[in-house]
């Protein structure tokens, strides 16, 4: 075990008298050394050479003066030599160095002086020999107490798991597979770590493979058959004639290596990998994150994006701060300078339990035990200090409470279980390491005698009270599969039947869903708190109304929440996918904070709010339904037409032309064609809509016919789409094949014979403003957009204002990130101004009109063009922000600070005119919102 940092300083004090005064080189260099090391509680020998021979730049014979290989170089010097020219010889050392026995640092000196260069953080530091007592910490990594501040975004985090797939795949090819594999893997990460970390000795288990195994690696599964069965015993019980460098391993236990594996087999490269492997500083690398790099090695596809699909750090913590880690903080705070209190809330750390239910590789699990452990030490220093002012005496290591068994997980896959367990281990070590680096007593919990409770199971079919009881569960967390309703294979929805086995319309909910309900239920009657990851469909659109119905009417409150913000990961080849975080409970927290997000990629700041309701917005606990009609008296909205056609109706312009050429007479058989895309990006299609054409014509254009055939045997099943790796057109099902009989007529059809209000299905998420516009009458619309008629110029400018977009962007579902409009979400439920003047109306119609006189200003702009934020024109924007004060002024509220202000203000008026609605209503109506 290493010495104390007081028997530490007290020999460099000892040591710097004993030399003083010293000057040759060559007579003295080497005892120098030897005590040098002795100071730290270290025999030189046991770990470093004196004059290893190595090949200098040019190609010249060298010989380092000490080498301790993989960790420092020393270059020694006679009294009042240049520590400087002693530097750039130490560097000329390093091409003929090995790359995994590259120093990380390097260590000038002339017996007066000390100057250490740290080469991973691009330090030095230069003292004389009587102040080695005052800078003995600096050399940690001698003295076993050496820390690193791991950094997720390291690159040796990608390296390692890069090197350690290389391993897998050497090891996969010779037939050494499946369990046996993944748990090989996991023992190998321990002993990279352990021997980085101060659990083993430095280099112990990368010594142990160079210097007893061949180097063709014919015995090396022997003998790591051998060490791991070792490792799995205690010292009393080895064999007493053990192998020397074998039995200097120490017992780990924690059922790590008690399970037998099968043999394995090694040739040079293999053995050459592992080696690769041992280069690393694997001191370096974060628990948190490289258990996911680590099981993605498992699969090619997913190593060739190596880190996609890690959680990091920084949204790991937007997570656990409001859900616990704050409000222990500010707890510290207030009780740190009572010494009873202090040992009340300490005792209270240690009895708080965490469930993460989809742990994966215990990403959130590692990060808040960590934190927890993190909040311990201040604790601890604030205990010592107590101590040392009254004069009493503790034992560091006695007053540390907190540690893994406090922590629970739920993860179906076995690999992935057994790598959070690991993980968990190596982070509690990793913070021992630092606690005995300040307290100077080192501290190691080695053998294992506590674990995490990860269990291998599916939890959805898992009692979660099995893993921990509820009564003694403090929090629930984490970030569950992110699944879509229509995506779920027939397993999963044979998981989330089970679960949603008494929510109407559970059909709609996303996988993630089954989460949010098993956590409500087994919360009822404590006071858990949880707090999930998820897409943000589960707050917007049709999911809010079945899941959160549910939730509401069992208790559930909202206390934080992270609006929608882009979950972007720090590694190559970064994934995105736009996310919220819902922390909730069933009793009343305040206060209550609202994450905002001007842009979803940006950072958030925080917003003290009086409720927090399933939109997550500062409004009342509503939740949106289907309407089948308008909230309001205003006109009503559906699809446009729906052909089922394969595309053979449909026309470009030049293929109309063409048509039209060989085919004159069908020239009026013609009508514009109009989809969101089409709508928006300002590009046209035809439609040969030939409804009402007489049965004659038909028979007298074989072109035509031929046409009519095609769609007949399309809807039949009998031919593919015309465009069918483009077109978006459903596979053909029962109805199409109804449909057949009547080929000339859509499965939907939509003529107007006035001019239509169109409003895109799906836009893009980066537009302020729906692109909204009038068509004439002769135009078809698609069923991909939809159609509102006898509207007017009020209509109009109310539709295309903020408040109406604001309620939009917050009810609406999501295509992808896009908006995706519906009827009976976003529009029926919209609540438009009650009862608006004709001033108001006025006001509201001539700002429209003149929205629709700046876009004409742009004649060979799209709308795409027009409503894109970095082309907007300013004309047009001014348009809209004198329209957006007319539809204020018609609300009577104007002033609006922030969009999630006018949101609130809609819910509000919208529970107000439902209210109304619901009590002229004689019968139940099953459209109705329920709050």
């Amino acid at each position: 075990m290493p010495l104390s940092w007081n028997e530490i300083k007290n020999r460099a004090l000892a040591f710097a008298k004993e030399w003083d005064g010293e000057a040759s080189e060559h007579a003295n260099a080497k005892p120098f050394w030897d005590d040098f090391f002795n100071v730290f509680g270290i025999t030189r020998k046991r770990v470093a050479a004196f004059e290893e021979p190595v090949k200098k730049l040019g190609d010249k014979q060298g010989f380092i003066d000490l080498f301790w290989k993989g960790v420092l170089l020393v270059e020694h010097k006679s009294r009042g030599k240049d520590l400087d020219k002693a530097y750039t010889q130490a560097l000329d050392y390093f091409p003929g160095i090995p790359e995994r026995d590259l120093p990380k640092y390097v260590l000038v000196s002339d017996f007066a002086r000390f100057r250490l260069y740290d080469l991973e953080e691009n330090t030095q530091l230069e003292f004389a020999l009587g102040d080695l007592h005052k800078n003995v910490q600096a050399f940690g990594f001698i003295a076993g107490y050496q820390t690193h501040k791991i950094k997720e975004q390291d690159p040796v985090n990608i390296k390692a798991a890069e090197r350690m797939g290389r391993l897998h795949d050497q090891m996969k090819a010779v037939g050494y597979d499946g369990h046996a594999l993944e748990h090989y893997l996991v023992r190998l990460l321990f002993c990279l770590f352990a021997e980085d970390t101060g659990i083993f000795e430095r280099r112990q288990f990368q010594d142990y493979i160079e210097q007893k195994t061949h180097e063709d690696g014919s015995d090396l599964a022997h003998h790591m058959a051998t060490l791991f069965h070792v490792l799995n015993q205690e010292q009393g019980k080895r064999l007493k004639n053990l192998d020397e460098q074998l039995a200097a391993f120490p017992y780990v236990n924690g059922k790590l290596f008690a399970e037998p594996l099968p043999p394995a087999s090694f040739d040079s490269a293999m053995r050459q990998a592992l080696l690769d492997c041992c280069a690393l500083d694997w001191s370096r690398i974060s628990p948190a994150i490289f258990g996911s790099l680590f099981q993605s090695i498992m699969d090619k596809k997913a190593r060739r994006n190596l880190g996609a699909h890690y959680t990091s750090e920084k949204n790991i913590l937007k997570l656990i701060k409001p859900l616990f880690l704050d409000e222990l903080w500010q707890e510290f705070e207030s009780v740190k300078s009572n010494k009873q209190k202090l040992f009340a809330f300490h005792e209270k750390l240690r009895a708080l339990k965490f469930l993460d239910p989809a742990c994966g590789c215990g990403n959130f699990l590692v990060i808040a035990y960590r934190e927890l452990r993190l909040l311990e030490l201040e604790v601890l220093r604030v205990r010592f200090k107590t101590n040392e002012k009254s004069g009493q005496t503790e034992n560091i290591q006695t007053m540390i409470l907190l540690d893994v068994d406090q922590f629970y997980g739920i993860e179906i896959e076995e690999f992935p279980a057994q790598i959070a367990q690991v993980a968990l281990w190596l982070m509690d070590h990793q913070i021992n390491l630092k606690i005995s680096e300040e307290f100077g007593e080192y501290f190691a919990r080695i053998p294992l005698r506590s674990s995490g409770s990860i269990v291998c199971a599916n939890a959805l079919r898992l009692d979660w009270n099995d893993v921990v009881p509820a009564k003694e569960l403090s929090y629930i967390l984490g970030n569950p599969p992110f699944i879509g309703a229509k995506f779920m294979d027939d397993a999963q929805r044979a998981d989330v039947a089970e679960v949603f086995d008494n929510i109407k319309n559970a059909g709609l909910l996303d996988f993630v869903a089954a989460w949010y309900v098993k956590a409500a239920k087994m919360m009822q009657g404590t006071s858990i708190r949880c707090a999930f990851v998820s897409t943000n469909s589960i707050v917007q659109g049709e999911q809010v109304g079945v899941l959160w119905s549910w939730m509401l009417a069992n208790g559930v409150k909202i206390f934080f929440a992270h609006r929608t913000f882009s979950w972007n990961n720090e590694a190559r080849g970064k994934a995105a996918v736009h996310c919220v975080i819902i922390g909730f409970a069933l009793n009343d927290i305040s206060p209550k904070w609202l994450f905002e997000y001007e842009d979803i990629k940006g950072e958030a700041h925080r917003v003290q709010v009086k409720n927090i309701n399933p939109y997550l917005v500062d409004a009342p606990n509503i939740v949106l339904f289907n309407r089948s009609k308008p909230l309001c008296d205003v006109p009503g909205i559906g699809i446009g037409n729906k052909p089922i056609d394969g595309g053979y109706y449909l026309f470009s312009d030049f293929e109309m032309a063409d048509f039209i050429k060989a085919n004159p007479d069908s020239k009026i058989w013609f009508k514009k064609w109009l989809g969101a895309d089409e709508f928006i990006n300002g590009w046209q299609r035809w439609c040969l809509f030939i409804r009402d054409m007489p049965p004659n014509e038909m028979q007298a254009n074989p072109a035509i016919l031929g046409i009519i055939d095609k769609v007949r045997n399309y809807r039949l099943g009998l031919i593919p789409a015309r465009n069918a790796a483009t077109d978006k057109e459903p596979k053909v099902g029962q109805s199409a094949k109804q449909l057949a009989a009547t080929p000339t007529r859509f499965h939907v059809e939509k003529v107007s014979d006035t001019t239509q209000l169109i409003i895109p299905s799906v836009s893009s998420e980066k537009r302020n403003y729906i692109p909204i516009g009038f068509e004439p009458e002769t135009t078809l619309c698609s069923n991909l957009v939809f159609v509102a008629v006898n509207a007017n110029l009020f209509h109009f400018g109310i539709l295309n204002s903020t408040m109406h977009n604001a309620w939009m962007r917050v009810v609406s579902g999501r295509l992808k990130s896009d908006y995706r409009y519906s009827a009976g979400i976003v529009y029926n439920n919209f609540p438009w101004p009650e009862n608006p003047s004709a001033k108001h109306k006025q006001a509201i119609e001539e700002a429209a009109q003149a929205v629709l006189d700046a876009r004409a200003q742009f004649p060979d702009s799209t709308l795409a063009d027009l409503y894109d934020p970095l082309t907007m024109p300013p004309v047009l924007l001014k348009a809209h922000q004198a329209l957006d004060k007319a539809v204020d002024a018609a609300y009577g509220k104007t002033n609006f600070k922030s969009e999630a202000e006018r949101v609130a203000f809609l819910f509000e008026r919208y529970q107000s005119l439902d209210s109304i609605l619901a009590s002229r209503t004689v019968k139940p109506n099953r459209n109705k919102s329920a709050t």
